[in-house]
């Protein structure tokens, strides 16, 4: 890993997404989430300040280290009792049925095995557990996907693997058929970035049957 990706990209990062819209984001999706939490793209941390007391245990994880350098002090002031792993989410080092809830913020996007990240994600959640996401890709507009699929690849380098024009919707269907999604475009940012998903999928006994 580069200066670049280890150094320059975390800082930016936790710069452009600490604002008041993606705080609101934020505080809306995990309003509700309980138990044992796993939070898969960890990045900086600036979820921490969100997570409801009805959450027992969080375990976070992140495979690039300047990421957690800037969330170090982050981890150090919250409540809650945290585990931090350097992992990456196509490979869960957690046993199955593990967790009550999986988290996601804008990590699907850059995941490179995005649907071997979202077969784990399955494989760890209990029976009945939720995996609760929001997420930005695949806008509805011919136009817009145009752009997002030439801009992609420059994305991809500027963002460490993020794509623009991934159908997150579809992605997680396959995976969890029990779904309920609510796709927006975004308050004050560029369409072509700016399409999201926010939902909530359940892992029930008869998906662990199907796969």
């Amino acid at each position: 890993m580069g200066i670049y990706g280890r150094w320059i990209l975390p800082r930016l990062l936790d710069w452009s997404m600490s604002g008041a819209p993606f705080a609101q984001y934020r505080q809306q999706l995990l309003a509700e989430v309980t138990g044992d939490v796993l939070e898969i793209g960890f990045g900086t941390g600036l979820n921490l300040a969100y997570y409801p007391e009805t959450v027992t245990s969080l375990t976070v994880i992140e495979p690039n280290p300047g990421m957690g350098a800037i969330a170090a002090p982050r981890l150090a002031q919250t409540t809650l009792p945290v585990t931090s792993r350097t992992l990456r989410g196509e490979q869960l080092d957690f046993q199955s049925d593990r967790f009550d809830a999986v988290v996601s913020t804008w990590t699907l996007c850059s995941i490179a095995g995005v649907d071997q990240a979202l077969a784990e994600i399955h494989r760890v959640l209990k029976p009945g557990g939720k995996f609760v996401f929001i997420e930005h890709g695949l806008s509805p507009d011919p136009h817009l996907q145009t752009w997002q699929h030439r801009l992609t690849p420059l994305q991809k380098r500027l963002a460490d693997g993020c794509h623009l024009d991934r159908a997150i919707g579809e992605l997680v269907e396959a995976h969890f058929p029990k779904l309920t999604i609510n796709t927006f475009y975004a308050t004050n940012l560029p369409k072509v970035g700016g399409y999201f998903y926010q939902g909530i999928a359940v892992k029930d006994k008869q998906d662990q049957i199907l796969q």
